[in-house]
């Protein structure tokens, strides 16, 4: 079996530290760098429950998307959460090693493997990177289909591919407009508004679509209408796992080291269930264009 050291290093050449972005926390955050290594487990996020289920699979060695301590920390105690994440992964002789920013922009990576689960052919990165003279690497990609769908049919795909969660898939925008080609983005993505619009794409899916980008984005006139599909962060990210598991599995056969490598199915998703509204919209219950201030005692409205 290989060593500790030996699959960093090869993790290292698929995501490099230094591609990170300057604020994140990537690399090793637990582990022996001479301890052997024989099972893999590959999941989104480094908590608890993924621990207990490397525990119960005999991994040596998890690999998550989301940083441990992003923001660092006074105290790994074990009455904190996360410090008895650490505290597990000690006990049990399991390695912790993270991917983060540096998979997001990485060739392939977090969105490419978005964009495969939709069944859409890459064309380019959203956000190219300037140091990658191949202009393969970058945050997003933008895509094409390989035939036209409307936004409702384009949203009805995402929500059948991509691993499911109680949001599902918001969209915002005309349901039937035409989509030919589409913008992708695990994880968050209104910040790459402006790109998205540079593109002049048909529509753009990521996940954490918050009120105000979205609202001032779809009205925004002077670009053509591009809709917007907002899906679960988690379930954005949770292809990479595949793809990740599906490279280190490559490399382990071609070095003869025989890892199992496995990727977590458990949702770790935050959201656990979802109650559409049975209510009126105001516009309905109102009479013309009045409006009215909810009664003190009245459960509706909502703070901006």
């Amino acid at each position: 079996m290989p060593l500790l050291s030996d699959v960093i290093a090869a993790l290292e050449n698929l995501w490099p530290a230094e591609r990170a972005e300057s604020w994140d926390a990537v690399g090793t955050v637990v582990g022996d760098p001479d301890q052997e290594v024989g099972r893999v487990l590959f999941a989104v996020d480094p908590v608890q429950e993924i621990v207990d289920e490397a525990v119960k699979l005999g991994a040596d060695l998890l690999v998550t998307h989301h940083p441990l301590y992003l923001r660092g920390t006074t105290t790994v105690a074990a009455s904190t959460f996360k410090g008895r994440v650490v505290h597990t992964l000690i006990k049990n002789d399991i390695a912790l090693h993270v991917a983060h920013t540096n998979a997001d922009t990485a060739d392939p990576g977090v969105s490419d493997a978005l964009a495969g689960a939709l069944d859409l052919r890459v064309v380019r990165p959203l956000v190219p990177d300037p140091t990658d003279p191949n202009g393969c690497r970058g945050l997003g990609r933008v895509c094409e289909l390989d035939h036209p769908l409307t936004v409702r049919e384009f949203a009805a795909r995402a929500a059948e591919r991509l691993p499911a969660t109680a949001q599902g898939i918001r969209v915002a925008g005309d349901p039937e407009a035409q989509v030919r080609t589409v913008a992708v983005s695990g994880g968050s993505g209104d910040s790459l508004f402006d790109a998205v619009r540079a593109a002049g794409v048909d529509a753009f899916l990521t996940a954490d679509l918050r009120h105000h980008p979205a609202s001032e984005f779809t009205a925004d006139r002077a670009h053509s209408p591009i809709a917007l599909l907002d899906a679960a962060h988690w379930a954005t990210e949770w292809p990479w796992c595949e793809l990740a598991a599906a490279q280190l599995d490559e490399i382990s056969d071609r070095h003869g080291w025989g890892l199992r490598v496995h990727v977590s199915k458990t949702v770790t998703d935050p959201w656990t269930a979802h109650a559409a509204s049975a209510r009126p919209s105001p516009a309905a219950t109102l009479p013309g264009s009045a409006s009215r201030a909810p009664s003190s005692t009245s459960d509706t409205g909502a703070p901006n």
